[in-house]
């Protein structure tokens, strides 16, 4: 066990949760925010797609925050910015970019937490780890894409 993730300690984690914390209400924020300006008749079915994530992110978000009280720790009330664009495929890419980087942190994420033993931290993480996925998937087939590797950190 000499990864670095196996001297991960458990404030580093915290820290780490809380990170993932913060972009789970950017996603939040993007989702509520995009699903009611994207305009046209090609956008009518991403938008309320987009509206189910934003419930989606608010449940991981409870998640995340119970998982560091459990650990210890502060959830943090601070959201990443937010972009913005007037253009409807700019903001799905934005929300296609940032779901592939919450994956690519909750992969992390999921590594450190069994280097610390703390199995059902793993597996909430992983739950939500589908779910990312899922919301990586509708974004890509609204752009009309194939998805993106996972980014690695």
């Amino acid at each position: 066990m000499g990864s670095p993730d196996s001297r991960v300690s458990r404030e580093q984690l915290i820290k780490n949760l809380n990170d993932d914390l913060a972009r789970e209400y950017q996603a939040i924020i993007a989702y509520v925010n995009y699903s009611q300006v994207l305009k046209g008749a090609a956008f009518m079915n991403i938008a309320k797609e987009l509206e189910k994530h934003a419930g989606e992110e608010l449940a991981h978000a409870l998640q995340i925050a119970k998982q560091i009280d459990y650990l210890g720790g502060a959830p943090t009330v601070t959201a990443k910015r937010v972009k913005t664009s007037d253009k409807a495929e700019e903001m799905l890419r934005f929300d296609l970019d940032n779901e592939l980087e919450t994956i690519a942190h909750y992969r992390q994420r999921i590594r450190e937490a069994e280097a610390l033993e703390e199995y059902a931290l793993c597996e909430v993480l992983r739950e939500i780890s589908i779910q990312e996925q899922e919301h990586a998937i509708d974004l890509a087939t609204a752009l009309g894409i194939e998805v993106p590797p996972i980014p690695k950190l």
